[in-house]
């Protein structure tokens, strides 16, 4: 999930948003505006709702952001790193960089952010029930019970033990503790979310056939969700366990053909070591540092006229965006960040020097050869 603008850097963690966010922010406003604020508080003018239906929905999704900001505190205190937060349709995502070391490291990590929604639901209803008794304004009073309730709601969802949820994260936790195998405990947590997920399915569809659309296609949208992000976790946590060992050199092509950086678009269009084979090649300075990636499919974007003119370097994808492990990195760390890269490729560097390039398709080829090799193996035993 990449985030479609970025709303900058909070504690030192970019933070972005996605264009889907928008339907939250729709619906809420919507849903508030026409239907919940004017029947608990009638007969104020309609702006008032609408603009207490906006600053409301702004607040709930600073409050996604602060649950996911905790993630990444907690995570970063117990040395795994972040790549970047996410705000979309079904909440946030901070994107960690690795696993935790140990179960008590998980626990602290997944635990932190329904603790920090409850905090927060806890005290919109404190402040409600004390403007409640001071103030006649009961359009401020029902905007900060409602933010309080969904707040409560968004930590007990998140805390049941399915994954991905932070739930299914204590429970990987806890069995991780009670068996010392993280790979059966995200199977366990992974198993949990699919249940979840095809439970929450069939309640969505159930309420579509009662005629309540919003609320059923809601539940299949989040069911569906859970499912997906489910299955591939536990993909993920098998591929880690088969790529266990495993160097980055093992899997990268070494040396490969380079473009240097004072390369025209057009004469890297014009050579004929670009046209065939790979259609994206490392970029080198005249000392051989890397300093990005160049793909066929850039340069083409190129207007014809303007190739003659136009380095290598503007069209590429700097190194500084794009995945660059040392050959003796382990390769099972490398995979999500190839996944989640702009080019699924990583450049494999020794002290800034390009010594190979990994692709998607190399980690395809090692996983075949290893399941190949673990399945003879079993056979022979």
């Amino acid at each position: 999930m990449r985030a479609t603008f970025s709303l900058g850097r909070l504690a030192g963690i970019r933070v972005g948003v996605h264009w889907s966010v928008l339907v939250i922010f729709a619906l809420i406003l919507v849903g508030l505006a026409q239907g919940g604020f004017p029947e608990a508080v009638p007969d104020r003018p309609v702006w008032q709702y609408w603009f207490a239906s906006a600053v409301t929905a702004v607040v709930f999704l600073v409050s996604l952001l602060a649950h996911e900001i905790s993630h990444a505190l907690v995570a970063r205190r117990n040395g795994v790193s972040v790549d970047d937060i996410t705000l979309w349709l079904l909440g946030g995502l901070a994107r960690l960089k690795s696993e935790a070391k140990t179960p008590g490291a998980e626990l602290r990590i997944a635990g932190v952010g329904p603790l920090v929604s409850l905090v927060l639901g806890a005290l919109f209803f404190g402040v409600a029930v004390l403007l409640a008794a001071v103030t006649e304004d009961g359009l401020l009073v029902q905007a900060l019970a409602w933010l309080a309730g969904i707040n409560i709601l968004l930590a007990v969802f998140n805390a049941l033990p399915a994954a991905p949820l932070d739930g299914g994260r204590l429970l990987r936790a806890v069995v991780w503790w009670r068996t010392g195998s993280p790979l059966r405990a995200t199977t366990v947590a992974t198993t949990a979310g699919r249940f979840l997920g095809w439970a929450l399915v069939g309640v969505g569809l159930y309420l579509l056939l009662v005629g309540s659309a919003l609320g059923g296609i809601w539940l299949v949208i989040v069911g569906w969700f859970i499912i997906a992000v489910a299955t591939m976790e536990g993909g993920q946590a098998r591929l880690r366990e088969l790529l266990g060992g495993i160097p980055v050199r093992d899997a990268m092509t070494p040396d490969p053909v380079t473009v240097l950086a004072t390369t025209t678009v057009g004469e890297f269009l014009a050579d004929q070591r670009y046209r065939y084979r790979h259609s994206a090649f490392p970029v080198v300075d005249d000392s051989g540092i890397a300093v990005g990636l160049v793909t066929l499919k850039g340069a083409d974007a190129v207007p014809e006229q303007e190739r003659a003119a136009t380095p290598v370097t503007r069209v590429m994808v700097p190194a500084a965006d794009l995945p660059t492990p040392r050959p003796d990195d382990p390769l099972a760390r490398l995979v999500p960040d190839l996944e989640a890269g702009p080019t699924h490729r990583a450049l494999v560097l020794d002290q800034g020097h390009l010594t190979g390039i990994v692709t998607s398709s190399d980690i395809s080829r090692v996983t075949s050869w290893l399941s190949s090799t673990s399945s003879w193996r079993r056979r022979t035993l």
